[in-house]
């Protein structure tokens, strides 16, 4: 134990001794999909536990997208978590030049964010919009997953095009107006929390 405090004598930076020590990782499912571990950590008082597991991810976007008339578009679909079809806001991976699902979340050998938000927006709506601003990036879960989120205010969006969805995707798209979506977070409809965070910074 006093060896410990001793190592940990030379940081500078008071949160510097919440910081936990990895010790171990195991990667249990690794495939094209997910990178799933099972780690032991030290923690900042030299004891040692396990095990906690975490995933690896690509960062995605989320788009708070308005059309002309001020309504907001939103994706309905199912989601396997809480196995129920969801009301969301159009959203989706950033692309790896590697082409995986996870990866580095600070990489920059990735699809540029906008650019991916502008994508996301067209495949699932078929709107694409010339007035877009950059609302925060904050961590998808910090608590289990090392990937970020980007989110986007796209306003006076426009139906430019059909859908072209991938190959998993199942969604059907409707326009609410803000109090709609309102009421829907108020009753628990809107299932997401990162895109009712999305929401609220939306409305500043």
């Amino acid at each position: 134990m006093n060896e410990n405090k001793n190592h940990s004598s030379d940081k500078t930076n008071p949160e510097d001794y919440l910081a936990w020590e990895e010790i171990s990782c195991e990667h249990i499912v690794k495939d094209e999909w997910i990178d799933f571990k099972r780690l032991s950590y030290r923690f900042p008082d030299g004891s040692i536990f396990e095990p906690y597991y975490c995933y690896s991810r690509k960062n995605y976007v989320v788009i708070v997208a308005s059309d002309t008339d001020g309504n907001y578009l939103c994706v309905k679909q199912f989601r396997q978590g809480i196995k129920e079809v969801t009301t969301e806001f159009p959203a989706g991976g950033i692309e790896r030049k590697d082409n995986k699902e996870y990866g580095d979340s600070k990489d920059d050998s990735s699809e540029d964010a906008l650019q991916a938000a502008k994508r996301e927006l067209l495949e699932e709506t078929g709107y694409e919009s010339d007035e877009w601003s950059h609302l925060i990036t904050v961590p998808s879960n910090a608590t289990i997953a090392d990937n970020y989120a980007y989110i986007f205010r796209a306003k006076n969006c426009r139906r430019v095009a059909d859908q072209a969805l991938d190959e998993t995707e199942f969604l059907n798209v409707k326009k609410y107006t803000p109090d709609e979506i309102e009421k829907m977070i108020s009753a628990g409809k809107f299932q997401q929390a990162v895109h009712i965070m999305a929401w609220l910074l939306a409305q500043k």
